[in-house]
């Protein structure tokens, strides 16, 4: 007990410690753990060290080292990647965790430099909750976007409680969530009006999702045959090898097809012939496929400098009938941003991919009409979909095998699932290595494979729900909330 009173009061003399400490410690909130009752530990640690700081400076810094540890705890998986490049980017193996989450971190000085100019109470948690959600908006479209580990994500835990709890994001997206996640783990600080007020808002939020979920929904019938290969990272490139994956995928495609599907996906960059332009590769996979439509993963190239990465449409030997071009490409992956002096990407795409025109919606015969993603394009909440000719469902094409075993595979998928609540629409989504599944309009997963396994799963499209508030509104809707949070905060 001595040890511990010492450990206390070493702590109690160093806020800055105490801040990193409580941001790792709010990781444990987001996928795969879902450990939602720590923030209600963390998010008032947090305002009463933004109380105690005597400068802006001190609440800068301590805003800084709280998203500092929330960064680096759940972003430790982006070194994933790295490794399977060391040979080339060894160097780059301790630094990247680090130097990501010491950029992401910044965006936490917003919330709290805001919390300090509002006197205690809750007044200034509705500025700090507003204030975060403006900053994770922010997040979303500076330096090219990377909208990942917001708190919202928090409820997609897997099973009944998390269908339930996510529905609010047919209402106001990812980012309602995580405005009302905020101003509900601050509540403790009132102590029992406090409590009584978070236990009547999870009431009414479990009601509402639990009422959203009698929707009826109709099937639309179609059966899809998802193809999930488990080629390994980083592929080789000799002739031998991307023969065999060839056949791989073919074998695969016959399968799905012969179970009863009516089309056919291949994951990200699947294919290893150029789809678009290859009639030889088309004609020996109409050998097998016939007339079904084949929604394949494949490279695009426009010119010797002009690669695209691409979901290719066949459904025989002729041209394809639909191309869709990736327009969010992945810094460093993809591309290297132009302020960075040297060049960091995989040597085999060149000089980088180049970026497609936008979110579109595809019309194949024998389909619904459907919108397409690449990748983590599925991440971007209220831009990945062509709302002025709303498709029927969704398809993400994905190789997250990159990630191996780590939380950023498990993140990435449960994205999926906010996003189908989001628009109220089915999603397909066909992973390389997994986790390929089929989600439904309310973000309940019908069907899948797990990770790490080569398999077809044969599923069938689930029927959309009418457009949801957040589809007709999108990232305007959670704006104007963290907006009037701020507002009232400060006339409180």
């Amino acid at each position: 007990m001595a040890d511990t009173g010492k450990l206390t009061l070493w702590l109690a003399r160093r806020p800055r410690l105490r801040a990193f400490l409580w941001g790792l410690a709010s990781a444990a909130a987001l996928p795969p753990l879902h450990l939602l009752p720590v923030l209600l530990f963390s998010v008032p640690a947090l305002l009463r060290l933004v109380e105690a700081a005597g400068s802006k400076k001190q609440v800068a810094l301590i805003g800084w080292l709280f998203g500092f540890g929330l960064a680096l705890a759940g972003l430790y998986w982006i070194t994933e990647p790295i490794l399977t490049e060391a040979a080339t980017f060894w160097w780059l193996v301790p630094f990247a965790a680090p130097l990501l989450a010491f950029a992401v971190a910044f965006y936490t000085v917003i919330p709290v430099l805001a919390a300090s100019c509002v006197r205690p109470g809750l007044g200034r948690l509705l500025v700090f909750a507003g204030a975060w959600v403006l900053a994770n908006l922010i997040q979303q479209f500076a330096f090219s976007g990377f909208p990942w580990n917001f708190w919202g994500t928090d409820w997609t835990i897997p099973g009944v409680l998390g269908n339930i709890f996510m529905q609010p994001a047919a209402l106001f997206g990812v980012d309602g969530l995580t405005l009302c996640t905020l101003i509900l783990a601050g509540l403790p600080m009132f102590e029992r009006r406090g409590l009584a007020a978070l236990a009547l808002a999870l009431a009414v939020w479990a009601g509402f999702g639990l009422w959203r979920l009698q929707t009826p929904v109709a099937s639309t019938g179609v059966r899809l045959a998802l193809v999930q290969p488990n080629f390994s990272v980083p592929g080789r490139f000799d002739r031998p090898t991307l023969e065999a994956h060839w056949q791989r995928l073919l074998e695969m495609s016959q399968a799905g097809l012969s179970a009863g599907a009516d089309a056919v996906v291949w994951p990200e960059a699947a294919s290893p012939w150029l789809l678009a332009s290859d009639a030889g590769a088309r004609a020996q996979l109409a050998a097998v496929t016939g007339d079904a439509p084949v929604l394949a993963g494949s490279i695009q190239m426009l010119s010797d400098t002009d690669y695209r990465n691409a979901l290719v449409v066949t459904d025989g030997p002729g041209p394809p009938v639909a191309v869709y071009d990736k327009w969010k490409l992945v810094p460093f992956g993809e591309y290297t941003p132009k302020w960075i002096p040297i060049k960091i990407i995989p040597g085999q795409i060149g000089s980088g991919f180049t970026p497609g025109s936008g979110p579109k919606t595809l019309r194949v015969p024998g389909l619904p009409s459907f919108a397409p993603e690449i990748c983590y394009e599925d991440i971007f909440s209220g831009q990945i979909v062509d709302e002025k000719h709303r498709p029927a469902w969704m398809l993400v094409i994905t190789d997250d095998a990159w990630f191996g075993d780590s939380a950023g595979t498990i993140q990435h998928f449960e994205n999926d699932r906010l996003r189908a609540v989001e628009e109220g629409l089915p999603v397909a989504r066909d992973a390389n290595s997994g986790i390929s599944a089929m989600i439904n309009a309310f973000g309940k997963v019908n069907s899948s494979l797990p990770l790490n396994l080569q398999g077809v799963l044969l599923t069938t499209i689930p029927g959309r729900l009418p457009r949801t508030l957040y589809s007709r509104f999108g990232l305007e809707l959670p704006s104007v909330l963290a907006f009037s949070a701020i507002v009232i905060g400060l006339f409180i």
